[in-house]
């Protein structure tokens, strides 16, 4: 069977109404929530999810915050008011660098990297990348690449050791970030909104407690490719619509595609719902310009990710069971009356 790529195609206002029914139901009725928190980023998911649930909602019952660090790109929080103000929402901007600077987010994050270069400083820009998939299976290291105050760039191994603690810093941000957003959610009675897309919650390119908490999650199931359908429809600025998807993680520009995929988004959104869809690899070849042998590389990536990311989706887990909260919380989703 021939792979065609219309079989990615969603009829957006179908979507846009189902969602914000979806929306409508899970924060006043499951949640019994008055309204919800969404974090902007300048990017086309967070921006779907603020129109939709603007339009689920209304305007005044959204909060879009955005809240930088002092690595952050100046374009998210340009991008972030852009969208705000395109939106008619209520916002706050809130830099959190003071909060990370003072439990030692920075420090313990420059220690790792000095651990790497010794003459590294904070004038230094950096970036992790992965290597390529398509060349050949690979082992799952990643690189350093430094970016000098001069403009010279160095890429080099880590230790095991070093890239964890950088890792941790990285991850220390967005769970302050989840934090901040949810003290703004209690303060207002407000459910978070959580941001990912399929690519991003199937692969597991989020973290646990950080952007991967949320009371709800409105377009987990849609592919990067069909958000951007949304944003289309859904008339969001084309400085937000064209912008290509970016970690905003680390000091130096750095696409999601060399930290993580591999692949850009399109092309791993078609290996993926190929996957999903049981096509074998060969029938995806012309429409990706892969090699059978590369298609057959990203999916065993795609299944690897998955058993590697599990943990991340999985609540706290109990040495029993607790019967009377489980069956609570499927009487709840479920709309079931209590007895």
């Amino acid at each position: 069977m021939k792979f065609q790529k219309e079989l990615l195609t969603i009829q957006p206002h179908e979507v846009i109404a189902s969602i914000t029914d979806s929306i409508k139901a899970q924060v006043g009725g499951i949640l019994r929530k008055r309204g919800v928190v969404v974090a902007v980023s300048g990017g086309v998911d967070s921006a779907v999810c603020a129109a939709l649930c603007a339009q689920a909602l209304g305007k005044d019952r959204v909060l879009a915050l955005m809240l930088p660090e002092k690595t952050s790109s100046p374009d998210s929080l340009s991008l972030g008011k852009l969208l705000v103000d395109f939106l008619g929402v209520p916002s706050l901007v809130q830099d959190i660098t003071s909060i990370l600077e003072a439990a030692g987010c920075y420090r313990f994050q420059s220690e790792a990297l000095r651990s790497i270069v010794p003459d590294y400083d904070d004038a230094w820009k950096y970036k992790i990348v992965i290597p390529s998939i398509l060349e050949a299976d690979r082992l799952n290291i990643s690189r350093l690449v430094f970016e000098t105050p001069s403009g010279e760039t160095k890429s080099v191994r880590m230790s095991s050791s070093a890239y964890q603690q950088i890792i941790a810093a990285t991850n220390f941000k967005q769970r302050t970030r989840r934090m901040v957003e949810y003290f703004h959610a209690d303060r207002l009675n407000y459910a978070v909104c959580g941001t990912p897309n399929r690519l991003e919650y199937d692969q597991g390119f989020f973290v646990k407690l950080g952007d991967g908490s949320a009371d709800f999650k409105p377009i987990a199931h849609l592919y990067k490719t069909q958000v951007y359908m949304l944003a289309e429809a859904l008339g969001l600025p084309v400085e937000i619509r064209s912008k290509a998807p970016t970690t905003d993680t680390f000091s130096l520009a750095q696409t999601q595609e060399e930290f993580y995929f591999s692949l850009p988004y399109g092309t791993m959104d078609i290996c993926l719902f190929a996957y999903n869809h049981n096509f074998p690899a060969e029938a995806i070849t012309e429409v990706t310009g892969l090699s059978k042998e590369q298609v057959a590389r990203v999916y065993r990536d795609i299944e690897s990710k998955r058993r590697a990311t599990l943990p991340l989706h999985l609540p706290p887990l109990l040495a029993q069971d607790v019967p009377e909260i489980t069956l609570l919380k499927q009487s709840i989703i479920s709309h079931q009356r209590l007895p």
